[in-house]
């Protein structure tokens, strides 16, 4: 004999057998029950008394993430979004500034760390700083080499930023050239709406010898304490103090809401990072989402031809991936699936 045959829980059109709330109490949380991305919806409890049905809403809690201005702040209380856009809205709403003022978002540090970025995901406990637009700077170069030796990502909302530059490069050798910079245009190219790709094949097409200037905006900085190293080479990162190191996250999706989800194990996030260097090498761009997306297609399929054609029938066609990468991709993936995964998908280069 069932236990709670008068009492379920339903949320939208489903329903599941639940323990009803006792003594006032809400049933438990349980974040498998919440990747609808209503965060503010409720469940409602259905009782028989009497022969009447009595209905009552249990409210979802609501996921709060604490945020601070990089350059300071007081803390704010961030809460109701779905994607980085209304991420950034939300933001931009506590603090009575722009969206457009926002450059990027990094993760449990205010300095301007690459390893740090807000990209897909958000660990549940995770502490956001937003960086802000500061200073706007114009700089002439020359493109004496085929690769200027910058790697390339962007903040999800249209604006392409400098994630690393590659030591005893073209780029390296300007000073006024840091990370973090975003590229707002080069000459008469106004690039703010761009993708990091874009961004990228637009700077390879430049020839080699030809002088331009490139017009960029500086993050907003308080003192030299934010500043990180122009490059990290080994992926290291900030090891420095840490805010926060939650297991689960929210998994920022290109055609839907957010997700609650268990974050990556240590193989799938090596294989990722993986994939994301091979991102560099081959197209110049950084891109952790992306990495995550090629990873996830690949790891169901039995063979290169497989994934070619996924890939093909899929919105990722249009980034042009070679037969070189998609092969390059293969090994990362069959090292993982074998445990074996390390040494592949190259180093932190250029362009």
């Amino acid at each position: 004999m069932p236990l709670f045959d008068k009492k379920r829980l339903t949320n939208g059109g489903g329903s599941a057998p639940v323990p009803p709330p006792r003594n006032g109490n809400a049933a438990p949380y349980n974040n498998n029950q919440y990747k609808n991305g209503n965060q503010g919806s409720g469940y409602q409890f259905e009782t028989v008394e009497n022969g009447l049905v009595q209905r009552s809403t249990v409210s979802k809690p609501k996921l709060v993430f604490h945020c601070q201005q990089a350059q300071g702040s007081p803390t704010g209380l961030i809460s109701g979004f779905s994607n980085v856009k209304e991420l950034y809205q939300k933001i931009a709403d506590c603090y009575d500034f722009p969206i457009d003022d926002i450059l990027f978002c990094t993760l449990n540090t205010h300095r301007i760390d690459m390893e740090n970025l807000l990209s897909a995901q958000l660990c549940l406990d995770d502490f956001i700083f937003v960086h802000r637009k500061g200073t706007k700077k114009e700089v002439e170069l020359t493109k004496s080499e085929d690769a200027l030796g910058l790697t390339i990502t962007d903040n999800g909302n249209g604006y392409a930023f400098i994630k690393r530059i590659r030591d005893g490069s073209v780029i390296d050798k300007c000073e006024a050239i840091q990370i973090g910079d975003h590229i707002e245009r080069i000459d008469n190219e106004n690039l703010v709406g761009w993708r990091h790709v874009e961004v990228a094949k637009y700077l390879k097409s430049i020839p080699v010898g030809k002088t331009f200037v490139i017009r960029l905006v500086e993050p907003l900085k308080a003192g030299f304490m934010n500043i990180g190293p122009k490059s990290d080479p080994k992926g290291k990162g900030n090891k420095g103090k840490s805010y926060g190191s939650g297991k689960e996250t929210l998994r920022f999706r290109s055609n839907g809401p957010a997700q609650i989800e268990q974050a990556p194990d240590d193989l799938a996030k090596t294989a990722i990072e993986s994939i994301n260097r091979l991102l560099e090498n081959f197209m110049g761009i950084n891109d952790n989402d992306l990495a995550t997306q090629i990873f996830e297609m690949a790891v169901s399929k039995s063979n290169t031809m497989e994934l070619a054609e996924a890939v093909d029938n899929s919105e990722l066609e249009s980034f042009g991936f070679t037969d070189d990468f998609l092969i390059d991709v293969w090994g990362i993936v069959t090292d993982a699936k074998s445990g074996r995964l390390g040494g592949r998908g190259g180093s932190d280069d250029d362009d």
